[in-house]
């Protein structure tokens, strides 16, 4: 978890330097964004025979739109088609969540498993944090006797081991524990979403229970400007149509987003009727999506531009050396184990 998670800090530079991530072009000053509804059909065009699922929009690149196509609304995501276009000229940016950093975030997350992996890395996760709890117990008895940061260097070099390892541990328990939570959080993100949708999001549809799937679908712009009325100062995250996860059978969900480094994380559903864009609930996220949503750039780092990803980066690499350093005290004192344990060879006695 660690050795992937170390590349994943950086996932976005990495992505942007192997040339995965589309870039939109230049614009002059004062340029007008095409409609919603003019991006919508430039992605279904792109992609002929399939269905819109999701628009998403980036608050760092706000000249360009995300499309996830599909060949239906509730096709397995693994289908869907995640393609990047120019917010002023509908132009294909190229494909989003590709190339070796999703390999590397598959390996994190959930080992190519699916679900199953994901609950195994949430195991894994808890038994981390335990092991960091039991290091801090057993810390104070190992280390009562030395000024803190000692490091014996005229002992053993399982003793230099074991000062180094303390002190090591000592400077990453909180990250390592805030790191280690957090994933465990979001690798329960699916089993929140269907609690979700069996609860809060089925009241909000309640009232509209046994409408028929939309014969046709609302303007894009109107959805848009709908929602944007319901949450003042808010804008739009991404919309979710009809049929998808994220809503009902006849409604957008348009989650809305504030402008500030933490409201921008925590989204606002607001459903939509999917015939007349009209607002038809609007609601807030219940805690536990909330601690979802703020625990997932957390872990990654995200919260405070390259210096935060460098420290992140460099706690990472001391929580190794510690993992490290462990597993070679376990070796060790193994091996000590075994030899002490291991009878005398038999001595023959020749007498005359």
């Amino acid at each position: 978890m660690c050795l992937t998670g170390l590349p994943l800090i950086f996932h976005h530079e990495i992505d942007a330097a192997l040339g995965y991530a589309p870039k939109p072009e230049a614009h002059q000053l004062g340029a007008q964004k095409l409609s919603i509804e003019a991006i919508g059909r430039a992605a279904l065009a792109d992609h002929p025979g399939s269905v819109l699922q999701y628009l998403a929009w980036d608050k760092d690149e706000p000249a360009s739109v995300t499309a996830f196509t599909n060949t239906a609304v509730d096709g397995a995501p693994d289908n869907a088609v995640v393609k990047s276009f120019d917010a002023y000229t509908g132009r294909p940016l190229g494909l989003v969540g590709v190339g070796p950093m999703l390999i590397v975030l598959k390996l994190h997350t959930d080992v190519f498993l699916g679900q199953p992996g994901k609950l195994f890395m949430g195991a894994m996760g808890l038994l981390f944090m335990l092991a960091i709890v039991s290091g801090v117990v057993l810390y104070w008895p190992f280390t009562r006797r030395l000024n803190f940061a000692t490091i014996r260097a005229e002992k053993s070099r399982r003793i230099v081991w074991l000062d180094w390892h303390n002190l090591l541990g000592v400077i990453t328990v909180v990250w390592a524990l805030v790191v280690g939570g957090t994933g465990v959080i979001n690798t329960l993100a699916e089993v929140m979403l269907n609690q979700w949708k069996s609860t809060e999001l089925a009241a909000m549809v309640a009232p509209y229970a046994g409408r028929p799937a939309p014969s046709h679908l609302a303007s894009l712009d109107a959805v848009v400007g709908n929602a944007m009325k319901a949450a003042p100062g808010m804008d739009v995250s991404f919309i979710a149509f009809p049929g998808t996860p994220f809503t009902s059978s006849h409604h957008f969900a348009a989650f809305m987003r504030g402008d500030t480094t933490l409201t921008a994380r925590v989204v606002k559903p607001v459903l939509l009727d999917g015939e007349n864009a009209s607002v038809a609930a609007a609601g807030e996220l219940p805690l536990y999506l909330k601690a979802l949503l703020v625990s997932q750039p957390l872990h990654f780092g995200d919260y405070g531009g390259m210096p935060l990803k460098i420290i992140w980066a460099l706690l990472d690499g001391l929580t190794i050396v510690v993992l490290g350093s462990g597993l070679y005290l376990w070796w060790v004192r193994r091996k000590k184990t075994r030899r002490v344990a291991r009878p005398a060879a038999p001595v023959l006695r020749l007498t005359s």
